[in-house]
């Protein structure tokens, strides 16, 4: 086997088994947002430490039961996904298209009922710091989670198209990489502006 051959054979292993220049660039992405969301939720933390009260100017501390249920949905989505990305290396294609599937629909809910508790709330992104950060942090989010339903929707065309297989599945692995991120930045998110208020009741309406 001539030079040229074993080069070109080692890449592609390295492409299909490896963590390749693709896999580390969805990580490096993953922390330049993960930094962004750190920015934002420490942002949320100083307003509420220069204010009297949190929420200010009359705004009821936020409700939970809609966003608890979100949260929820949202999390339980990287189960289907992990099945899926674990289906398509095991070479069962059934599983990946069944698991994106599963995993878009609870997301695409996640964003409908989002867009829902919107329109509940009794505030304004323009009322106060307050609502600027809240709707400022949840819509950042929110427009993670569209660009990962975008991701899935395209893996699941290359998937009918037949561009996946037990050895070919970086594109699947990134994204269920970035789909995890997304679900788990949540966690830190639900917390500071959904619990934070209430665990700390001297600081809230």
């Amino acid at each position: 086997m001539s030079v040229t051959s074993l080069k070109s054979l080692n890449f592609e292993r390295g492409l299909v088994h490896g963590h390749q220049p693709g896999w580390w660039g969805m990580v490096m992405l993953i922390i330049t947002e993960a930094t962004l969301f750190v920015y934002l939720l420490a942002s949320y933390f100083y307003l509420r430490a220069e204010a009297p009260a949190w929420p200010p100017g009359g705004i009821d501390r936020p409700d939970l039961l809609v966003p608890s249920l979100n949260s929820v949905i949202l999390l339980s989505s990287s189960v289907p996904m992990w099945w899926a990305d674990s289906g398509n290396r095991s070479g069962s294609q059934l599983r990946l298209m069944l698991g994106l599937a599963a995993s878009f629909g609870l997301g695409a809910l996640f964003l409908l009922i989002q867009g829902f508790e919107y329109t509940r709330l009794g505030f304004a992104p323009q009322v106060n710091a307050y609502g600027s950060a809240f709707f400022t942090i949840t819509a950042f989010h929110g427009g993670h989670v569209l660009a990962g339903l975008v991701m899935m929707a395209l893996m699941q065309v290359r998937t009918w198209l037949g561009h996946f297989d037990a050895r070919r599945h970086l594109a699947i692995e990134t994204t269920a990489l970035y789909w995890h991120f997304v679900d788990g930045v949540w966690i830190f998110i639900f917390a500071t502006l959904y619990l934070s208020p209430y665990l700390f009741p001297a600081l809230a309406r």
